[in-house]
C-alpha cells in the first residue's frame, strides 16, 4: 500500500479518509497549533477543543499526524524529506513547496492538486449553480447542511489519487493531477442543465417537495418525515393510487400521464401530506417498498446508529478513544466495509511527530530543538 501525505483543506480531506479505508498509510500535516478542521463543531463530550470536533474525529480517523510550520524554511525542508519517502501528496494548490523541489525530492511521486479552493464554501456553492436550486420556493436559497458538498468533492479527489497511484504502479513514474473544486461542485447541477437543454425546463427550488418525479419529496408522518418518489410510468402511478385510495386522485384518469401530474403536482402532494400523517415512518416506508414504490424514512443520526441494515453490513466498528472511551458505533465507511479494514481513532495533534521524525533520521535532540523553535 502507498504512503500518502495529506495537505488537504476541508474541501478534499474526505479523499484521504477514503484512502485510509483503502489501506493506505496517510500522514496528515498540520500547523503546530492545529488546523481549521479541528476547530469545526459540533464537539463531542461538550469539549470544544482541538481533539473533540466531530468532523476531525471522522475525517482524520486512522491517519498519522505530523505538526510542521510550513511557513518556515526548516518546516519545508522536513516536508521535502518526507516527500522523498512517499508515494503521493494530496493537497491544496499551490503546495507550500515548489513543484521543482518536489520533483527533485521524489521523481516517482504522484501529486494531486486541488484548485479553486480559496473561496469559502458558501461562495463556491453559489458560483457552482447549486445555490439556485436548493431551498424553498419563494424563499432565499439555502445551503445543504453538514458540509455535504465537500463529501462529493472529496470523492472526486480520492478517485483521482487512486487512478494516479495505479498508473504509477503500472508505468513506474509519477504524475501531477489537478482537480478543480469548482468543477466538482458543478457536476451536481448536470441534471438541471439537461432539463433546460432538452426540455426547455428551468429547475426551480422545491424545498421538501422533490423534483426528480412529479410526485416526490418529504412528507410528515406520526414520528417525523418520510421520502417517496413515485415512478414516471402509469404502472407506478396506479400502484400509488391503489395504495393511497384517494377518491379524487382515483377519479382523474388523466393523472396516469406524468405531464399531467407535473401540472397538478402541488394538489397531489397536498393530499399525500394529509394522508401520510396517520402512519409511522417505518411502517409507511415498508408498505411502499412492498408495492415497489421507492421510499425511505428521513433518518436522524440516532436512527442511523441503530439501523439494522447498516449493522448487518458491518458499517459500524468498535473504537477505543483515549479520552472518549470505547464505543461500537464508529462509522468506518463504505470502502472500509468492502475492504474489510478497520479504521482507528483520529490522531491527537502532533501524536506521531516524534516517531515520524525518527523515521526521517532526526534525533531526540533534533526534535527538542525543533519544538523550542516552534517548527513542530
Amino acid at each position: 500500500m502507498a504512503r500518502i501525505i495529506d495537505l488537504t483543506a476541508h474541501s478534499a480531506v474526505y479523499a484521504t479518509r477514503l484512502l485510509v479505508e483503502s489501506g493506505h498509510e496517510v500522514i496528515r500535516i498540520e500547523p503546530p497549533r492545529g488546523d481549521s478542521l479541528r476547530r469545526l463543531g459540533p464537539f463531542l463530550a461538550e469539549a470544544p477543543d482541538l481533539e473533540h470536533g466531530a468532523y476531525h474525529l471522522f475525517l482524520n480517523a486512522g491517519k498519522r499526524n505530523l505538526t510542521l510550520d510550513l511557513t518556515s524554511a526548516t518546516g519545508r525542508e522536513i516536508l521535502l524529506s518526507l516527500v522523498s519517502t512517499a508515494d503521493a501528496v494530496v493537497g491544496q494548490s499551490p503546495f507550500p513547496v515548489s513543484r521543482e523541489d518536489v520533483k527533485q525530492a521524489n521523481p516517482r511521486l504522484v501529486t494531486v492538486e486541488v484548485e479553486d479552493d480559496a473561496s469559502p464554501e458558501l461562495c463556491a456553492y453559489a458560483r457552482s449553480g447549486l445555490l439556485a436550486i436548493t431551498g424553498h420556493p419563494g424563499s432565499r436559497p439555502a445551503v445543504l447542511g453538514g458540509h455535504i458538498v465537500y463529501g462529493g468533492s472529496g470523492l472526486y479527489v480520492a478517485l483521482a489519487a487512486t487512478v494516479a497511484l495505479y498508473q504509477a504502479q503500472r508505468l513506474g513514474r509519477g504524475s501531477t493531477i489537478k482537480v478543480s473544486l469548482q468543477q466538482c461542485l458543478e457536476t451536481f447541477v448536470e441534471a438541471a442543465m439537461v432539463a433546460y437543454t432538452f426540455e426547455d425546463r428551468i429547475t426551480q427550488r422545491r424545498g421538501y417537495r422533490g423534483a426528480s418525479t412529479a410526485v416526490s419529496g418529504a412528507f410528515p408522518c406520526q414520528d417525523g418525515y418520510w421520502m417517496i418518489s413515485v415512478p414516471h410510468s402509469p404502472t407506478g402511478w396506479r400502484a400509488f393510487v391503489e395504495w393511497v385510495n384517494d377518491p379524487v386522485l382515483m377519479a382523474d384518469t388523466s393523472l396516469e400521464h406524468e405531464a399531467n401530474r407535473l401540472e397538478n403536482r402541488d394538489m397531489i402532494l397536498d393530499r399525500l401530506a394529509e394522508w401520510s400523517r396517520q402512519f409511522k415512518k417505518q411502517e409507511i416506508v415498508e408498505e411502499a417498498q412492498r408495492r415497489h414504490i421507492p421510499a425511505s424514512p428521513v433518518a436522524t443520526a440516532l436512527d442511523m446508529v441503530h439501523d439494522p441494515q447498516l449493522e448487518a453490513r458491518g458499517f459500524f466498528d468498535h473504537v477505543d478513544h483515549p479520552t472518549l472511551g470505547s464505543w461500537n458505533w464508529n462509522p468506518r465507511g463504505a470502502v472500509g466495509v468492502v475492504s474489510g479494514r478497520t479504521v482507528g481513532p483520529a490522531p491527537r495533534l502532533g501524536q506521531h511527530t516524534a516517531e515520524i521524525l525518527r523515521e526521517l533520521g532526526y534525533s531526540e535532540e533534533d526534535h527538542r530543538r525543533l519544538l523550542e523553535a516552534g517548527v513542530v
